[in-house]
């Protein structure tokens, strides 16, 4: 078959990945001359850890394909880190003690681990936490590299043509115009058009379950050190729904946030890129507008944040920025998929979860249209 995509993110880059690994032809638009979204404003991680019990299976496969393509296409970054998640209250421990006790913990790689022993598994942590909650399945890759690697080893095939500056505009039958005036002709379009809801997107699938969020991160000079595990704080446990019973009801009702994460619906997530600098966020915003300028007070407090955990300061900030991503807002899905027309399938809101999942959401994909 020949494929058209439209976006070209993780979720339409895992998608033709998955249609030329089962043997088709891509034709690949992306509207920049370089993917700018969610995709390159992430963290890069591979995140099993705080999913639902739903979504574990495909989490778990999303790392088992991330891990095979890291040793595939060694650009992309792969490391098979884990994380800690940092705990500095009882009722924090509480939480990760339940979870860390149910069924599924094994599968999750779960291991409640005490101050010692989390300064044995990563040294630079020296600061101040009563202990972790080990995630040993938890992964990370190069978010800004991983793309760019992944189109070289397609065109390396011979069927995979990658157009940057190409806008889709619009879908007629299973061919895609572009803004150039060139029609592309296939037997299957897939738009992953990410956070871009209206436009082309509006125009043939119609309003679907999908929101918008946005987020604010920030990276560091390197740090001299390494920083062996990904880490997260207490407070991601309010966000991820992996961790949802009956200790975080309590910790919820019981322990406030910091003002400034409150306000701005904060965790910590932080993971060190290959060149040593830290990733470290984010907030989240829900509501649009979202300004267009980034607020101040969230990053001193993930600063002050992060420093309490090393026990030491952290080396420069040299980049901030704001990202918007699409989730979907049914409950019971993954992604929002749709189908418009036969031949059509446009599928999106990964949440936050784009990086994870985006090689088991296209191989799901694929079952289902039947490449």
């Amino acid at each position: 078959m020949r494929v058209i995509i439209v976006g070209g993110g993780i979720l339409g880059t895992a998608h033709a990945l998955e249609a030329i690994r089962r043997g088709h032809e891509v034709v690949h638009l992306e509207r920049e001359p370089e993917a700018r979204g969610a995709t390159v404003r992430n963290f890069g991680l591979v995140w099993v850890s705080g999913r639902t019990e739903a979504e574990l299976d495909a989490a778990l496969r999303a790392r088992e394909l991330w891990e095979e393509l890291g040793s595939l296409i060694p650009g992309i970054g792969f490391r098979p880190a884990g994380s800690l998640t940092l705990l500095r209250t009882p009722g924090e421990v509480a939480v990760a003690e339940e979870a860390a006790h149910r069924a599924d913990a094994a599968a999750r790689g779960f291991a409640m681990l005490d101050a010692d022993q989390v300064r044995a598994l990563n040294p630079a942590l020296r600061g101040t936490f009563l202990g972790a909650l080990h995630c040993s399945t938890d992964a990370a890759v190069e978010s800004r590299q991983a793309l760019p690697a992944i189109r070289d080893h397609l065109r390396g095939t011979g069927r995979y043509s990658f157009l940057p500056g190409a806008e889709a505009r619009a879908v007629q039958g299973q061919a895609v115009r572009d803004d150039h005036g060139r029609v592309h002709g296939g037997d299957l379009v897939i738009v992953c058009a990410g956070a871009a809801h209206t436009g082309l997107v509006r125009e043939i699938a119609g309003d679907l379950p999908v929101r918008r969020v946005r987020l604010q991160m920030m990276q560091t000079a390197p740090l001299g050190e390494p920083l062996t595990t990904a880490i997260a704080d207490g407070d991601s446990m309010r966000y991820y729904p992996g961790f949802a019973g009956r200790m975080l009801d309590e910790l919820v009702r019981d322990q406030a946030q910091d003002p400034t994460a409150e306000t701005h619906r904060m965790q910590l997530l932080c993971v060190q890129r290959l060149h040593g600098g830290l990733t470290i966020g984010d907030t989240h915003e829900y509501t649009e507008p979202f300004a267009f300028d980034v607020s101040e007070d969230p990053y001193a407090y993930l600063t002050r944040l992060v420093e309490e955990l090393l026990g030491r300061s952290l080396p420069p900030v040299v980049r901030r920025w704001a990202g918007v991503y699409s989730q979907c807002t049914d409950p019971g899905e993954l992604v929002c998929r749709a189908t418009p027309a036969a031949g059509i399938v446009v599928v999106t809101g990964p949440g936050g979860r784009g990086m994870t999942l985006a090689p088991a959401v296209a191989e799901r994909t694929a079952d289902l249209v039947g490449l």
